[in-house]
């Protein structure tokens, strides 16, 4: 049974990206829980197992086997079920190996920033105490990457999804959009006319790549860059930023 349940952010690779109290968080957990998402994400088990290593972490690392979710039922039911499944794993993967203390799990980015592991971790029938050590986001490493603000003097930000931006097209009133969670470059579903858009994937890791430039001129290349980066890695992470004026 699971009754401490620590939520460890991890930036978007970089094992610099820790906070101290994130490492302190590792040492101390008992049980690391280690998702495998299939032979071509191999490269982010690695990178979790890097972080750990660096962190100089004892504890007993329990790998799980990731659900897929199902692709013909409607969005919500699907995440649903599919958050149901993952919470079951994270018992089964624990009561398995029955080592008492802490469990912690390393998230991408920061577990309370569009990532449902605190929902997932809501689902667990033990209803543990749940612990979040903030994580630097993929909102900050891009922003230092490109060695820009976020948003403009008194000018508003918002935030969305890939799915959001293709479905209702640029919200009505923002300057500034940062777009998360998109694997079809809905970008180039939006008339580019004074739109300049900052993009990056891998954000502080070693494969790090970035475009910057006006939407009109860039997209195409982006979608290219981002398709190539993909294939040669067998996976990608990568966000963005837009900006009207």
């Amino acid at each position: 049974m699971i009754r401490d349940l620590w939520l460890v952010g991890i930036g978007t690779g970089s094992p610099s990206h820790l906070t101290l109290e994130g490492v302190q968080a590792l040492r101390e957990a008992a049980v690391v829980l280690m998702p495998r998402k299939g032979d071509d994400k191999d490269k982010l088990v690695s990178l979790r197992r890097r972080i750990l290593e660096a962190s100089g972490s004892l504890a007993r690392v329990v790998p799980f086997d990731y659900p897929e979710r199902d692709p013909a039922l409607p969005y919500a039911e699907r995440v649903a079920l599919w958050h149901d499944e993952i919470a079951r794993r994270w018992k089964a993967a624990h009561d398995a190996v029955g080592i008492p203390g802490p469990v912690a799990l390393m998230v991408w980015g920061d577990p309370s920033l569009y990532d449902s592991t605190l929902r997932i971790a809501a689902r667990l029938p033990s209803k543990p105490r749940v612990r979040v050590v903030p994580g630097i986001t993929a909102i900050q490493a891009l922003t230092a990457a490109h060695a820009i603000p976020l948003n403009t003097i008194n000018g508003e930000v918002r935030i969305t999804t890939g799915r959001r931006l293709r479905d209702g097209g640029w919200p009505e009133g923002a300057e500034t959009l940062v777009v998360m969670l998109d694997g079809e470059c809905s970008f180039r579903g939006l008339d580019p006319e004074g739109l300049t858009i900052w993009w990056g994937a891998y954000l502080g890791s070693g494969d790090q790549i970035l475009c910057t430039g006006p939407l009109a001129e860039v997209s195409d290349e982006i979608a290219t860059m981002r398709a190539e980066a993909r294939e040669r890695h067998g996976w990608i992470m990568d966000t963005y930023l837009l900006r009207r004026g």
